[in-house]
């Protein structure tokens, strides 16, 4: 683990490099406790925002120099590693049903070829996972989902981007999965799609789905 300044206003808690759920789960744990922390304005820290496996804590100048608030940073860490950060992470289980493949995943029979697999093998191991929420980014209401447990459906991006991906598009890329929220340019393979709106900005909260989250795609029959 290590706390690097990030600015001028901000530390950054990196807690590894590699994409997985316990590390990721960590993350999280930290989060809340920096969050803790700063309730009742005790602490100097804005709202902190999670990263695959880091951190990153903004904190007010005006009430700590970058040296005290590394080091009150590093004294709450400590803290919480001898108390144990294998906190259970509180989500809830949301199940999103996918029209998989022809318009609806335009890649799916691309992805079958490159894999070795059929269609109905994709669709079967893609749908088998129950997925982490790790965070939110890239767009609102973006969750980016893992991991993908079967080396096969573990593809690199698409080597030429969409300039326009439809809403609702369900989509794998490196060990992670994902639905577009809204109709984005995207480099990720589309292999099925979901009439579940991802954000609503007229919702509370307008994100379907928060970190902490766990996520299982249903297959409707074709």
């Amino acid at each position: 683990m290590s706390i690097e300044p990030f600015g001028d206003e901000a530390l950054l808690i990196t807690l590894g490099q590699a994409l997985d759920p316990r590390i990721n789960r960590r993350v999280h744990a930290l989060a809340a406790r920096v969050r803790r922390d700063a309730a009742g304005g005790r602490g100097p820290w804005g709202t902190p925002v999670a990263g695959h496996a880091s951190l990153l804590v903004p904190y007010d100048p005006a009430r700590a120099s970058p040296a005290q608030a590394t080091e009150r940073l590093a004294r709450l860490l400590d803290t919480a590693w001898e108390e144990g950060l294998e906190e259970p992470r509180p989500g809830r289980l949301i199940e999103l049903s996918v029209r998989y493949g022809g318009d609806a995943g335009p890649d799916l029979l691309a992805v079958a070829d490159r894999t070795g697999l059929t269609r109905a093998q994709v669709v079967e191991v893609h749908a088998s996972v129950e997925y982490d929420v790790f965070l939110l980014g890239f767009t609102p209401g973006f969750a980016y989902l893992g991991i993908l447990l079967r080396h096969p459906l573990v593809l690199s991006r698409r080597e030429e981007p969409r300039t326009r991906v439809p809403a609702g598009s369900v989509a794998i890329a490196g060990e992670q999965t994902a639905v577009y929220p809204g109709a984005t340019p995207g480099g990720w393979h589309l292999i099925g799609r979901t009439d579940a709106v991802m954000w609503d900005a007229q919702r509370d909260p307008p994100a379907l789905l928060a970190p902490g989250d766990h996520v299982r795609f249903v297959p409707l029959a074709p």
